[in-house]
């Protein structure tokens, strides 16, 4: 497909830049539900807020099984540099 390999190559750079960027910080799990519905609550209310950028959380989804039910799970960036 035309233009595949420039996409690729442009995919690449801005995960190198990404991955650069993130070496201060953690991951901070700040949300964890069973019920779908109160989850697409929370992650609404938590982005319309403004305070976040939506590449700032991460949203998991742990598929169960029989005995583990499947939970969805709400996680935020927090840098570890000192604020400026």
């Amino acid at each position: 497909m035309p233009g595949q390999r420039k996409r690729k190559a442009q995919r690449r750079r801005e995960s190198e830049a990404w991955r650069k960027a993130r070496q201060d910080g953690r991951w901070e799990r700040r949300f964890a539900t069973q019920d779908q519905a109160e989850f697409r609550a929370y992650v609404h209310e938590l982005l319309r807020g403004g305070d976040l950028r939506p590449e700032d959380v991460r949203l998991d989804m742990l598929c169960g099984r029989l005995t583990h039910p499947t939970t969805h799970v709400v996680s935020v960036w927090v840098s570890d540099a000192p604020p400026k």
